[in-house]
């Protein structure tokens, strides 16, 4: 649910982090936010579910959402975390398809949404932003390869997990002591990314804890030595 009614977005709230947002122009970067209406959801809201029609796109402004499709017994999978800056549901909005995933918020996000035909007319009136489009869905297209090479070729969940930790630590700050991540899921969570349970992921942490590969303070993960944790890894 949101916090209070969606209200046109104003004073340039749009997130230039993301891909689709490089080389934009001002004047398309204006129109592009005329467009937007954005609201606050709390943690665990629902944008949009697997098999839905897509009516519109999303650009995340703050906080963090989960993409996750789900199998007819129930069982979960995480993709991947769209952070600030990323347009979820692009590749619907483009193709007319139902979403292949669902969205749900992890914590509390600021999100601003675009109806579709709104946006599939910025790009008749903007069609240099078909370049961000297919950089944006090349981008989308690696990373799911990436979760599917975890997922399906890692040939336990140790190393599925370490793999995991790996890419995490793409976009994890550099310290003297190694590479910090913040990790804002719980144990269940991460194990719907790589397909184990909570106990999995618990005692698997333990495991890397003992053997000095992560250190762990709360929500923050520190990786001292990434060359090791490759080496556990295979890659």
């Amino acid at each position: 649910m949101t916090n209070h009614e969606a209200t046109p977005l104003q004073n340039g709230l749009t997130s230039a982090a993301g891909e689709f947002f490089k080389q934009l122009s001002p004047e398309a970067l204006r129109d592009f936010e005329s467009m937007q209406y954005h609201s606050s959801y709390a943690g665990g809201s629902i944008l949009f579910l697997e098999k839905q029609t897509p009516t519109a796109v999303y650009i995340v402004l703050e906080g963090q959402v989960k993409l996750s499709m789900s199998s007819s017994e129930g069982r979960r999978l995480i993709l991947r975390v769209a952070k600030a800056g990323e347009i979820i549901g692009l590749n619907s909005a483009i193709t007319g398809h139902p979403f292949d995933v669902t969205a749900e918020t992890v914590h509390g996000a600021k999100i601003a949404t675009i109806r579709t035909p709104d946006f599939m007319g910025f790009l008749l009136r903007y069609p240099a932003a078909y370049q961000n489009v297919v950089r944006q869905l090349s981008t989308d297209y690696n990373n799911a390869c990436e979760q599917l090479r975890t997922v399906g070729l890692s040939p336990n969940a140790q190393k599925k997990l370490a793999r995991l930790l790996l890419e995490w630590c793409a976009a994890g700050q550099q310290t003297d002591r190694g590479t910090r991540v913040k990790v804002s899921l719980t144990h269940e969570e991460i194990g719907e990314f790589i397909g184990a349970t909570r106990e999995t992921v618990t005692r698997t942490l333990s495991e890397f804890k003992h053997q000095h590969l992560v250190a762990l303070n709360g929500s923050t993960m520190m990786i001292p030595n990434r060359v090791a944790l490759e080496h556990y890894a295979g890659v």
